[in-house]
């Protein structure tokens, strides 16, 4: 989370990730991605929320993946050859986030990023840390925490293990 201080006095540059969900792109901190993937196969687990695409097998780790457009509600499931899946961690847990298109990574100045407006293309504030103007692109920071919902997770951690 950018810290409201930092945020008015521009103190650090980051890196951010960036992705494209349908026509917009966001971005994640650089420091929470782990890898970006192709899309490979995902099992299916019952009971767990629509958007919670299921797990894969990462080089031997389990990993649970999340169509971030079903969770923003934009829209069905259309992957494509540049559909990737972004490995983030929050919160000590790594999990799969099935983007568009992921291919860039830029710096930008906290100076640079606004507080979020109450909603940003159909996004409620509560999921964004801010929005960056980059000049001719606008980039939609992700609150990852927010996201993924803490309790969701644990919810599917408990089904995953039963």
């Amino acid at each position: 989370m950018i810290d409201k201080q930092e945020l008015e006095q521009g103190i650090n540059d980051r890196k951010y990730i960036v992705f494209r969900l349908l026509e917009e792109e966001y971005g994640v901190e650089v420091n929470q991605v782990r890898s970006i993937e192709r899309m490979q196969r995902i099992t299916r687990v019952p009971r767990t929320p629509a958007f919670v695409k299921g797990v894969m097998n990462l080089r031997g780790v389990v990993t649970p993946v999340i169509d971030l457009k079903t969770r923003f509600n934009l829209g069905t499931e259309n992957y494509t050859d540049s559909t990737r899946i972004i490995i983030v961690a929050v919160n000590d847990m790594e999990v799969g986030l099935i983007v568009d298109a992921a291919n860039d990574v830029v710096d930008i100045e906290t100076s640079a990023i606004e507080p979020p407006p109450e909603v940003v293309g159909g996004l409620r504030a509560a999921y964004l840390d801010g929005v960056a103007n980059l000049g001719q692109r606008l980039l939609i920071i992700l609150n990852l925490e927010k996201v993924l919902n803490i309790e969701e997770l644990q919810q599917f951690n408990e089904v995953e293990s039963e």
